[in-house]
């Protein structure tokens, strides 16, 4: 603050603030108010930056101070709630993967619903996981077409920005940041039985109730019952944990436990026992640690940032993890008044341990299906007679594979992952560099001429073991894969910008410039088995002949002339148009180039004299705009890097050449394109406490990219093609307060919500009347991509305690039935959520601060296939109940909604409207407490600022019931959404301290 004195008046101002003069009293107090016009933020923006104000596009940004709340090793997962209109999907939580990003809807039917990342203004194909999230100041996602519709077809679905930090002006400082935690199974099991007395209790009643509600006598349905529940080779349990005195039975008539039976059962050479499965796998705490080094500075020539990280996140089950080494350096030069350089280069190694098979449903790989499914009445271990779990003769500990290791087998839930998953190795080992290197003239005043140079390179080598001594693989003499990719993407941007000023009212900047992009990819892999050292994950280690050997190269390429004008008169009405002109190397020549574009209006109306008398109203914008964009990724699937050609592969034919077909390709095929409108407000109200945004936007994405199915009398499954239209539309709402302020003290929260729909408005004529049908899906016009399709439940029959289901309601026929193969599928409507977003709040006082951070969800549908699996009293014995089916129909329990417990009864779970349950969530995202010491303190050490911190991630997410995780599922699609079979998402607690110098 600076005072300028007259006579009598004096004048004070403060950057940031509003000039006041006062007169002279002996005692005064002065209020600044704060100046909208100074303090216009400048937000990153497609090539470039732009003031906030002058914006005339959608975008949210993320800032470092929020991200550095979330202990993540991928970035994308600390996006969750975060940002108005931007959906997260978190299929898996093994460490370092990435969630799924969805902008403004679901824009395609198979094609990439992905956005574009641009890092530090070049377009990015790395692993996300490579970015160390300590490296970044922000993250701004685009959303509009007059935002990213400049980025051309590769931003179709939205594009996120992330910008790099970099050195302040001043001393150079040095910040060292640790922080150490532990990683939990974040979401519990279902509801299930933990009880074995429980569980043969109720087997025994399905048992018993099969052969009574069929018509025999009691005396005969309890001697079936009594034969069955331990004959695995009959749908039988198998297992009997009990010792039973000789003469007595197991269950009694009155389908209680014998009070004689003692838990625990010896043959003379096995013991047997149940374990508790989720303890042993989940009940241990995780180390995660975390350290992190930066330097940075700035003089009025050099700017600069160098960087390194270490990051040990182990997973919640053996051999899973994430390890990461990360560098960057980062400078900026002004070597003379004309030239800039500059080069931002960063280096990570990175080795993920990902187990296989932990998101197959079904899986006798997948631990978590097992665990979390598999009765309480079985061992993990196998135990010699005294108790004690058996060693082999290699001092292995011995496991419980169901079948062969003891006297008993499970009828179901055949294999034991426990037992492999600490033998068997999957490593991903990755060694990633990204760099950008540019130049900037400045020929003449307000010309920029700028070429950038983008190169990245991801070698890549993935190594598998199946061990050779237990599990499946061990019936090949184990087994070794190996897998090498080379990934090498450049990006060449040459950009001219020019800024100019017209009678101090006209401002106007012209970008024009050609960019283009090249990505390869070059595979070889191998596998084979019987394995020599049973530790060694190499193909030279292995005997069986031949291996199974590949390789490939792919190759993509895209190239594009764009250009941009912004004008503004007297910072009041601004005006924006972009076009581009991009090729694409995925289609034939013929339909290879597109053209795309937008425009956007803003208009500042603040600044209009009608509204000078509004004081509360610090800023009100109104902004438009509508643009079109391309999509041109079909898939993630080789073959799609050449759609539009026929494809074959080449084999041996008794020592000839064959070739086979293996893909239709379509030269037709050209474009998806969307064309989309926003409009909205932007406002800031009360010397800027409270502010926020609300917009309309409207995407109708046009000539759908999809690999339709065919008849197999063409001699070929499916084609490419363009087939059809969506709308997505929706209104967001962001809005950020302060609720109180002081000298001391300082409260802020923020909320954002989402709604949108998703409608089918055309396909293409072969399927226009019937649709696209999955077995519990179906792609129709006037429905969404989430229409669920599915049988009707319509509760229990009264009288026999059978599930009922209506016939045909689409077709108005409502009767009522037993049979459920006369159960037509029926259009049940979107199961996307109607409404979601995220809230939080920040407290900070007397060097304390308290963040918390929530998302949430409401008015969706999701199909949860494990507690339908759960639910199932026929023929999956040994797998686990919920106690749900504990409220089943009974003749004494006739209004129940749960059908009768019957293991004969083989339609009394199938896949009907019944386990279409609601998504909404509530999640606790992360709750961080800090403390910062007092300078006076921390000086005395030579320590410019110490923080001390505690932080929790994912700390709950409360649904429809216990277990059932929605955040994993996006909606109903084409494929059934279920509980928790896949890799859980993780709580982490963690603690740190940051240090600057």
């Amino acid at each position: 603050m600076h005072i300028l004195s007259s006579a009598k008046t004096l004048q004070v101002s403060y950057i940031g603030m509003e000039t006041q003069e006062a007169e002279i009293k002996p005692t005064m107090r002065i209020m600044l108010k704060s100046n909208t016009e100074m303090l216009d933020e400048v937000m990153v923006v497609a090539y470039g930056t732009a003031k906030k104000s002058a914006f005339t596009g959608s975008a949210s940004t993320i800032k470092s101070d929020k991200i550095a709340e979330r202990a993540v090793s991928n970035v994308t997962n600390a996006m969750a709630g975060q940002v108005a209109g931007v959906q997260i999907t978190q299929s898996s939580g093994q460490p370092g993967t990435s969630a799924s990003i969805r902008i403004r809807g679901i824009g395609s039917m198979s094609a990439s619903n992905s956005p574009l990342y641009v890092v530090d203004g070049v377009p990015y194909d790395g692993e996300i996981s490579a970015i160390n999230p300590q490296d970044i100041e922000s993250m701004t996602v685009l959303k509009d077409a007059a935002a990213n519709a400049i980025y051309g077809a590769r931003g179709a679905n939205g594009v996120v920005l992330i910008t790099t930090k970099k050195g302040a002006s001043g001393a150079p400082q040095i910040t060292v940041d640790a922080k150490w935690g532990s990683n939990k199974r974040g979401v519990p099991n279902y509801d299930v039985m933990t009880d074995p007395a429980m569980y043969y209790e109720t087997a025994y009643r399905a048992m018993f109730n099969s052969k009574y509600y069929a018509g025999s006598s009691a005396a005969e349905a309890y001697a079936f019952a009594d034969k069955t529940l331990l004959d695995d080779k009959n749908g039988g349990l198998g297992y009997l944990v009990y010792t039973v005195p000789e003469g007595e039975k197991l269950i009694g008539t009155n389908f209680k436990l014998n009070p004689n039976a003692k838990l625990g059962y010896s043959d003379g050479t096995y013991y047997y026992t149940p374990d508790d499965w989720y303890d042993e796998i989940f009940g241990k705490n995780n180390l995660r640690q975390e350290y992190n080094v930066t330097v940075s500075g700035a003089s009025d020539k050099m700017n600069y940032y160098v960087s390194a990280g270490y990051l040990d996140d182990n997973g919640i089950i053996a051999n899973s993890g994430f390890e990461r080494f990360s560098g960057r350096a980062k400078t900026d030069y002004q070597a003379n008044k004309w030239l800039k350089v500059g080069t931002n280069i960063a280096y990570t190694y990175y080795n993920i341990k990902s187990p296989s098979g932990q998101a197959d449903w079904g899986s006798t790989g997948n631990l978590f299906y097992i665990s979390n499914l598999i009765a309480p009445i079985y061992p993990m271990y196998v135990r010699n007679a005294d108790g004690s779990i058996m060693k082999d003769n290699r001092g292995l500990t011995v496991y419980d594979f169901g079948s062969g290791s003891t006297n008993f087998s499970r009828p179901t839930l055949m294999g034991n992952p426990a037992g492999t998953m600490a033998l068997d190795d999957q490593n991903t080992y990755s060694d990633q560099l990204s760099s950008k290197w540019y130049a900037t003239i400045t020929p003449l005043e307000g010309l920029s001429i700028t070429a950038t140079l983008g190169a990245n390179v991801l070698n890549q080598r993935a190594n598998s073991i199946g061990n050779p001594f237990y599990g499946s693989a061990s019936t090949s003499g184990g087994y070794v894969s190996v897998v090498h990719q080379r990934l090498f993407d450049i990006n060449q941007q040459y950009m001219a910008t020019y800024k100019t000023t017209l009678a101090d009212m006209h401002n106007i900047d012209v970008l024009a410039g050609f960019e283009s992009y090249s990505h390869k990819i070059q595979y070889l892999g191998g596998s084979n088995t019987m394995m020599y050292n049973p530790y060694i994950g190499e193909l030279n280690n292995t005997i069986n002949t031949p291996p199974s050997v590949s390789s490939y190269t792919h190759e993509y390429t895209t190239m594009g002339y764009l250009a941009r004008v912004q004008y503004d008169y007297d910072g009041k009405y601004f005006l924006s148009a972009s076009y581009r002109r991009d090729a694409s190397s995925r289609f034939h020549p013929d339909n290879r180039w597109g053209n795309f574009g937008s425009v956007g209006l803003a208009w500042l109306m603040t600044k209009e004299d009608f509204m000078s008398g509004i004081d509360w109203l610090d800023m009100l914008k109104f902004k438009a705009s509508y643009g079109v964009q391309g999509n041109d990724n079909l898939g993630s699937s080789s073959v799609y890097y050449y759609a539009y050609a026929d494809q074959y592969t080449v084999t041996n034919s008794n020592g000839d050449f064959a070739v086979a077909f293996a893909f239709k390709g379509n030269k037709d095929i050209t474009w998806e394109t969307s064309h989309a409108f926003n409009v909205g407000f932007d406002f800031e109200t009360f010397d800027g406490r409270f502010n926020g945004t609300v917009e309309y936007f409207n995407r109708k994405t046009s000539d759908l990219l999809y690999n339709q199915p065919v008849p197999i009398s063409f001699g070929y499954s499916s084609i490419p093609k363009n087939v059809g239209s969506i709308v997505n539309q929706g209104i967001e709402l962001d809005v950020n307060g302060v609720i109180y302020k002081n000298r001391n003290l300082e409260w802020t929260a923020n909320f954002n919500l989402t709604h949108y729909t998703n409608k089918i408005t055309e396909l293409d004529e072969s399927v226009r009347e019937t649709g696209i049908k999955y077995s519990n899906a179906i792609y129709a016009v006037g429905g969404s991509l989430y229409n669920a399709y599915l049988p009707v439940y319509a509760g229990v029959n009264k009288e026999n305690g059978l599930p009922q289901y209506y016939v045909d309601p689409d077709n108005g026929d409502y009767t009522i039935t037993t049979d459920y193969e006369k159960a037509q599928q029926s259009d049940l409507g979107s199961t996307l959520a109607k409404v979601y977003g995220g809230f939080g709040t920040q407290l900070s006082a007397y060097g304390f601060d308290l963040g918390v951070q929530l998302s949430y969800q409401l008015g969706g549908k999701v199909y949860d296939g494990t507690y339908e699996a759960l639910m199932q009293t026929g023929d999956l014995m040994g797998q686990n109940f919920h106690k749900d089916v504990l409220k089943a129909w009974t003749p004494e329990n006739p209004n129940s909604d749960i059908p009768r417990m019957n293991v004969s009864d083989v339609s009394s779970q199938r896949m009907s409207s019944r386990f279409l349950v609601s998504s909404d969530y509530l999640s606790l995202n992360n709750v961080t407490l800090g403390y910062t010491l007092p300078k006076r303190w921390t000086q005395a050490l030579g320590v410019s600022s110490l923080r001390l911190y505690v932080q929790g991630d994912n700390l709950a997410v409360f649904s429809c019931r216990k277990g059932f995780d929605p955040r994993q599922f996006l909606g109903l699609g084409s494929s059934t959404g279920s509980g928790n079979f896949t890799y859980t998402a993780l709580r982490t607690i963690t603690g740190g301290i940051t240090l600057k110098f």
